[in-house]
C-alpha cells in the first residue's frame, strides 16, 4: 500500500484480507509459508489488532512479468472527515 494512494497510513482501520499468489513449480507446497512474510510485515506495521486478517495462499505456474509473488489486499479505511 502506497501512502500516496490512501493518504496517511493512519487511515487504515484494519487489514481485512490478503490473497497471495506464489509463482512456483507444480510440486511446491509451501505457499502458506511464503505468504507468512506478508502477514508478518502487516502485523509489524499495523499491530496485532489492526494487522490481523483473513488470507489465502495460492500456487500458480506463472505470474505477470515473472514476478515471484503477487499480493491482493483489502483494507478498511477511515474517512478523511474522521481523521
Amino acid at each position: 500500500m502506497h501512502a500516496g494512494h490512501v493518504g496517511e497510513l493512519d487511515r487504515v482501520v484494519r487489514i481485512v484480507k490478503i490473497v497471495g499468489f506464489v509463482n512456483c513449480a507444480d510440486d511446491f507446497t509451501q505457499q502458506p509459508e511464503v505468504i507468512n512474510g506478508c502477514s508478518d510485515v502487516l502485523t509489524d506495521i499495523f499491530g496485532a489488532e489492526r494487522g490481523a486478517h483473513a488470507r489465502s495462499a495460492v500456487g500458480t505456474n506463472s505470474l505477470p512479468r515473472n514476478v515471484p509473488v503477487e499480493i491482493e489486499m483489502i483494507a478498511e479505511l477511515a474517512s478523511e472527515a474522521k481523521m
